[in-house]
């Protein structure tokens, strides 16, 4: 590939900086390999952004993220800025709306040198792969009326056939590069709107006839992450069970630090970050887990730039790095951020 692609660099906070960073040096290690030509773009952004800027998402940020061919995002936020007049925070939800992105994309996969450290038993776990496609824009977070009274309160939870039609359609595309098989989630038991979302998943099941599809309610599907995770594929939820769902899924890998997630729109980039937060008690001290952020530059190379050979090489110098015991605190082990990159390279090297 001749053309230089562009990709906007959003650093993050606290520890964002430190895995961007590290991901960005395993990036710079392996690109010759793959004839991979790329030019980054700092652009401020969340804490780091009220600090340059004034302002979680300036403007300008907007227009040159828009402009780039994909956006790499760390973890922002943070007590620094409790008392900002617009938290970092503030500028995620906003960035997302810009940039139109309405469906997150999460994976869940336990790698065998990380079992034992998984909270579920290891034949339970063991093998588990899937992925949950949450709507990002509408649902509960979004609508209107809300309102907090002094005696009582009210929330909205509201969806457009179109919204849902939108977000079935990305992740039945998905299981069909993957397994062939999507779980829908709802509460159509109770929920109008989910009455809705799985007509609508219905419907557009029929376009789709190579894709098997199950149903279950949020509780059900809750239980059925701990009781039988290898079941699962794809699932579709919406924006607030996805929410809940995704932390779940995270926490039987075994450490949230190694998950990264791309959120996309109809057009224009995608969005790549890791799912952690800042870790504002460990920044500064060298021992952040790059993994997660490793991960999201192999997810960004494989979905925006068809790099899917690089991005195989980039996880599997994690299982090498992984599997040789070489990680971070979090994952039971004492290397240094710096040490995981110097063996991720090498193990690249070596390949």
């Amino acid at each position: 590939m001749g053309d230089v692609k562009k990709i906007a660099v959003l650093k993050g906070d606290y520890i964002g900086p430190e895995i961007m960073t590290a991901a960005l040096q395993v990036l710079e290690a392996i690109a010759p390999k793959y004839d991979f030509k790329y030019e980054l773009e700092d652009l401020p952004f969340g804490g780091d952004g009220i600090d340059r800027a004034g302002d979680p998402l300036p403007a300008s940020t907007v227009e040159t993220a828009k402009q780039a061919d994909a956006i790499l995002l760390s973890s922002i936020g943070g007590p620094k800025w409790d008392d900002a007049p617009r938290r970092p925070e503030t500028g995620l939800l906003e960035i997302r709306s810009a940039l139109g992105l309405f469906a997150n994309i999460r994976p869940t996969t336990v790698v065998e040198s990380q079992i034992d450290r998984s909270p579920l038993k290891a034949e339970i776990v063991k093998g588990t792969d899937f992925v949950i496609v949450r709507e990002l824009t509408s649902g509960a977070y979004f609508g209107k009326p809300r309102e907090l009274r002094e005696k009582d309160a009210i929330d909205t939870i509201y969806y457009s056939k179109d919204e849902v039609e939108r977000i079935m359609r990305v992740g039945f595309q998905m299981a069909q590069q993957r397994r062939k098989k999507v779980t829908i989630v709802d509460k159509s038991n109770v929920l109008a709107t989910s009455k809705l979302w799985r007509a609508r998943a219905e419907e557009i099941a029929k376009d789709f006839a190579d894709v098997a599809v199950d149903y279950r309610y949020v509780d059900a599907m809750a239980m059925g992450i701990v009781a039988r995770p290898t079941d699962f594929d794809v699932v579709i939820t919406p924006n607030l069970f996805g929410d809940i769902l995704s932390d779940e899924a995270a926490q039987i890998t075994g450490s949230i630090g190694q998950i990264p997630s791309m959120s996309i729109g109809a057009d224009g980039p995608n969005l790549y970050e890791p799912i952690h937060g800042s870790a504002p008690d460990i920044a500064g001290q060298g021992i952040a887990n790059p993994f997660s952020m490793v991960n999201t530059v192999a997810m960004m190379v494989e979905n925006s730039f068809q790099e899917k050979a690089m991005a195989a090489e980039m996880r599997q110098a994690i299982a090498t790095v992984t599997a040789a015991g070489t990680v971070t605190p979090d994952m039971g082990g004492s290397a240094k951020t710096q040490d995981i990159v110097a063996a991720m390279i090498a193990s690249i090297k070596e390949s």
